[in-house]
């Protein structure tokens, strides 16, 4: 009987068992979270609308995570990393059109491709790209 009360104390003086004032029930809190609520209890976190440049927030939007996201994005010009690297493979494909010589069409070639597969890998499946073949490039 005599080790839970001076557990129980221990514990609260490491401020692992915390006792619910609403409750009156013991519950643990790990360090982190502990550290996080005694700063929020200090006001560390009153001032943090002034950092950072604010995002534009539409709040009309009906509750769709997924458009909310694409369109907070879009009106901040933030692009994910997919689609940029999309548009360096069109670019990419307009210069192979003006190559003549058969090293630079190779070499983009193979630049187009290892763009392709990184591609593939982040964009979502219905996007996916097909690489290029070099012999049909050099056929033309």
């Amino acid at each position: 009987m005599n080790k839970k009360p001076s557990l129980e104390k221990e514990l609260q003086q490491r401020e692992i068992l915390m006792k619910d004032e609403q409750t009156n029930a013991w519950f643990y809190e790990d360090h982190i979270t502990a550290i996080v609520n005694r700063a929020r209890k200090e006001g560390a976190f009153d001032d943090l609308e002034g950092l950072g440049k604010p995002l534009k927030l539409d709040e009309d939007l009906t509750y769709n995570p997924e458009k909310r996201l694409h369109k907070v994005m879009k009106d901040n010009n933030i692009l994910p990393s997919w689609v940029k690297l999309g548009q360096e493979i069109d670019v990419l494909k307009e210069e192979l059109k003006t190559y003549t010589v058969e090293f630079n069409i190779k070499k983009t070639v193979e630049t187009i491709n290892q763009k392709v597969f990184q591609y593939n890998l982040t964009c979502p499946p219905s996007a996916q790209r097909m690489k290029i073949n070099l012999e049909d490039v050099i056929n033309k």
